[in-house]
């Protein structure tokens, strides 16, 4: 990838640079799906956060659950979760507005004082386009766009995965960036564009 290019996965569209990384390890928890599509979110977190070289844990010390992913068919059903409204802001005005553009996603974080990931909220309303994609797939496609904050356009033409014969992998130079954001020379917040030139250097060197 051209540092241009890696630039522009954390550019938003107003044109700020906008990278911040998980400040601590991530603690997941998983709603609304069998045991068997549980382990298979779980095992996605293992594949990026030994990817990153960052951690899980079972719990937060602070937080007790830090990264919670909702599975559910209609967005008002979130409004039957007790306590949400309290960890995400304005959740009914977010409901709706998210119900009327017919979205199937949408992801919410919370941040620390110096600006990392402390919290992450995935939901995921399971239509037709949802439900068609092999489970393991949309774990890790979900968790890929958890593990960093990305902007809005960077796996908007393009998925963060791809195939390789029969099996559904991370796209290489994904990985790459991935792996570079959690060098811990790096900081794990940046609003400067020049982190870019940073992040490329280091994905060179992978190469």
């Amino acid at each position: 990838m051209t540092p241009q290019e890696i630039e522009t996965l954390f550019t938003r569209d107003t044109g700020d640079y906008v990278f911040a990384r998980w400040g601590r390890p991530i603690a997941p928890t998983v709603f609304g799906v069998e045991d068997e599509t549980l382990s298979v979110v779980k095992g996605a977190f293992e594949a990026v956060t030994t990817l990153a070289g960052h951690e899980m844990a079972e719990t937060d010390p602070e937080l007790g659950t830090n990264c919670m992913i909702f599975f559910f068919r209609e967005w008002s059903e979130l409004l039957a979760v007790p306590d949400l409204d309290k960890m995400v802001a304005d959740l009914p005005e977010l409901v709706a507005r998210l119900a009327e553009q017919g979205a199937n996603q949408y992801r919410v974080f919370r941040f620390e004082e110096d600006g990392a990931i402390q919290a992450a909220f995935v939901f995921l309303r399971m239509d037709e386009q949802m439900l068609a994609q092999p489970a393991d797939s949309l774990a890790l496609s979900q968790v890929v766009q958890t593990v960093l904050v990305w902007s809005e356009g960077a796996f908007r033409t393009q998925s963060p995965l791809a195939i390789a014969g029969e099996a559904t992998i991370l796209r290489p130079e994904i990985a790459n960036v991935i792996q570079a954001a959690y060098d811990p020379v790096l900081p794990a917040v940046s609003r400067d564009k020049s982190h870019a030139l940073r992040l490329f250097a280091r994905v060179a060197a992978r190469a």
